[in-house]
């Protein structure tokens, strides 16, 4: 079991940066894919990024060059730096991990809900224009 707790969230500028953290505690000593989602209200749920155990990072096309995901392994931490902010960036962000049978490979080509077991209790980003 891993438990995660996200925070960074808040009201910001649209071109403005925010960097989101997700502190991750339990059995982080075991190889898992980490990842970013995001879900605006009445919208499904969507990957924005992923980590694998190497650090290989996978992006939604619509963050690619505008967000970095990262990852202290020290600090069992998890980050994501968002720039360029746009207003339809507005969501819930979460963060989330696999199962160790899953492994430590994130899902390819781009980050999607099913494989993650393990999920937060969100944060706010809100972007004005």
């Amino acid at each position: 079991q891993v438990q995660l707790a996200e925070s960074g969230g808040g009201s910001v500028q649209a071109g403005g940066p925010l960097r989101l953290s997700c502190a991750a505690s339990g059995a982080t000593g075991a190889s898992r894919c980490m990842g970013w989602f995001r879900q605006a209200s009445g919208k499904e749920r969507e990957g924005v990024a992923s980590i694998d155990s190497d650090g290989t990072t996978t992006y939604a096309d619509s963050v690619k060059g505008r967000f970095t995901i990262s990852k202290d392994t020290a600090k069992n931490t998890l980050y994501l730096q968002m720039n360029s902010l746009k207003p339809e960036d507005n969501a819930m962000y979460y963060c989330a991990a696999t199962s160790v049978q899953f492994g430590g490979r994130c899902p390819r080509p781009r980050p999607r809900p099913g494989p993650f077991s393990f999920w937060g209790q969100g944060t706010q980003v809100t972007v004005s224009s």
